[in-house]
């Protein structure tokens, strides 16, 4: 559960990440980074449990998986938006960052609104309206590699 960070449409790895920061590979230091260039105060201001509402194609650009950890390090607990970008989305559950596909959420969320997630059902409760929005559940799969911090720590649960 958190405070909702409201963006666009075709919110890219580039602004998620500027790419004057990626000469490091320190999580720390990518997220207090984040979002830099279209919210200046995003690291400021982002607690853990909050999360990011896009609009359509977000995390389009670069194949960086730098973006995804950026967010994750942050204490963003999932983005909810209309859209992915392919590499974007692959990028953030191979590192078990959560995202979430909903056009109703995406377009009804404002900024600050309080949310809470119940992934396994695909479940995105508004507490700040009293409203539920459904998204696509994570498939059983993407859901395993979330819960295993992902695929590395899967393989590893594996073997």
């Amino acid at each position: 559960m958190g405070k909702a960070f409201k963006y666009g449409d075709n919110v890219n790895t580039d602004v998620i990440i500027p790419a004057r920061y990626l000469n490091t590979s320190n999580p720390q230091e990518l997220a207090a980074h984040a979002m830099e260039d279209i919210d200046a105060a995003f690291a400021e201001r982002v607690r853990p449990g909050d999360v990011i509402v896009g609009g359509k194609n977000f995390g389009s650009g670069s194949s960086r998986e730098h973006a995804p950890l950026a967010l994750k390090t942050a204490g963003v607990s999932a983005v909810i938006a209309e859209s992915f970008a392919r590499i974007f989305y692959r990028n953030s559950f191979n590192i078990g960052f959560p995202l979430l596909e909903s056009k109703e959420a995406s377009e009804a969320i404002e900024a600050g609104n309080e949310i809470e997630i119940a992934f396994e059902g695909g479940a995105i409760r508004n507490l700040t309206k009293g409203e539920t929005y459904k998204a696509e559940p994570l498939p059983p799969f993407m859901a395993n590699l979330v819960k295993s911090g992902g695929l590395v720590g899967y393989v590893k649960a594996k073997a």
